[in-house]
């Protein structure tokens, strides 16, 4: 049964119980006083001609009609009681109603009755107020989020117009300033890209749901050949990476989903690592899963941070202007990702050390073959 109608068939019930209730009270009331009338009236002496025993005797010689008269009379008056309570709940739960949308902290008040109901329309407002201000910081995000991302796509565009401006000005410019200026104008359209890719990535993140398209993946292979590619990043700021995986984790995945995961990590790691540092990766089976763990030396990120590593618009340096930093998006997404696979991800981080585990469980969408 749903738990509203519960709570409604409940106080029917309860006002139901309580007028009948009221209404064999009364009659038994009704039958003892008739009865402790004809006692009392037995026990004294009448003369015949007092105008109550007159009246005793018209009672006694219609008495069948004065209880049934009597009896619908105090039911009635019971019965307007009650409706008259029960329109007061009426009432009193649509003051309430009006409570649940006024902008007031103050809890709602309803009489003992409906307690139950009051329970419920409290937490009906409290939950109203979370996700109102869960809104609000969405929405605030989402304005920060325009103003970096329209500073951080005017920067490369000028500096591409600047340079791009220089070279069609300047044809005299020596080769070796013209190959200068194509690489920095290249830089930043690439920069550019980057940007405008994450565009359509809040696009795909808010107006759709991420399916999976499960395959029988090598995991391990995936992990190789992720690493392999990001060699040339490595070595242009000065890291390693330490690559420990257990041969041929079989596993079935969505393939490209499950890069996405992985290559998120992998370029957090590098963007977030000290220079000169190494990068370990591990992959290894679990007896319930596989367990993926991506561990980089760089600034310990603080606890309030770290809770909300994977919100979406989230950046951990909320300075503009950075190479590093994006739209706030990639973790987000590899977090429903593995959640989609039913796995889990998860994040610490303390003396200087950054750690990613994702774990993917054997018995859903990811699962060894």
């Amino acid at each position: 049964m749903n738990k509203k109608n519960f709570v409604g068939r409940k106080l029917t019930v309860q006002i139901l119980v309580r007028f009948f209730a009221a209404v064999f009270a009364y009659s038994g009331l009704l039958l003892g006083g008739l009865l402790v009338g004809f006692f009392v009236c037995a026990n004294i002496r009448w003369q015949g001609t007092e105008p109550i025993y007159r009246l005793l005797k018209l009672i006694e010689e219609y008495l069948p009609l004065v209880l049934i008269v009597g009896w619908v009379g105090g039911v009635i008056l019971i019965f307007a009681w009650y409706w008259r309570k029960t329109l007061g709940y009426i009432d009193q739960i649509a003051e309430a109603g009006n409570e649940l949308i006024s902008q007031s902290d103050e809890p709602i008040e309803l009489p003992p009755e409906l307690a139950s109901i009051e329970y419920q329309m409290n937490e009906m407002k409290r939950t109203a107020r979370r996700n109102e201000r869960a809104a609000k910081e969405a929405e605030a995000r989402k304005n920060d989020l325009i103003v970096y991302l329209a500073h951080d796509l005017k920067t490369p565009l000028t500096s591409v117009i600047g340079y791009l401006t220089l070279l069609k000005d300047e044809p005299e410019i020596s080769r070796e300033l013209q190959e200068r200026y194509l690489g920095v104008a290249l830089d930043k359209a690439e920069r550019l890209e980057d940007l405008i890719n994450e565009f359509f990535d809040i696009t795909r993140f808010n107006l759709t749901h991420i399916t999976l398209e499960p395959s029988r993946v090598n995991l391990s292979r995936m992990l190789e050949q992720i690493a392999y590619e990001f060699k040339p990043v490595l070595a242009g700021k000065g890291l390693s990476c330490d690559l420990t995986v257990e041969p041929d984790m079989m596993f079935y995945l969505d393939v490209d989903k499950m890069e996405r995961v992985f290559d998120n990590l992998f370029r957090n790691a590098v963007n977030y690592s000290f220079p000169n540092t190494e990068i370990r990766v591990i992959g290894q089976r679990r007896e319930d899963g596989v367990e993926v763990i991506v561990r980089n030396h760089g600034n310990t990120i603080p606890r309030e941070k770290l809770d909300r590593i994977f919100e979406q618009f989230f950046r951990l340096d909320s300075s503009r202007g950075s190479a590093t930093d994006g739209a706030g998006l990639g973790l987000a997404i590899a977090k429903e990702i593995v959640e989609l696979h039913g796995g889990i991800i998860t994040a610490a981080s303390e003396a200087e050390t950054v750690t990613f585990i994702v774990f993917l469980p054997e018995e859903k969408g990811g699962r060894y073959v």
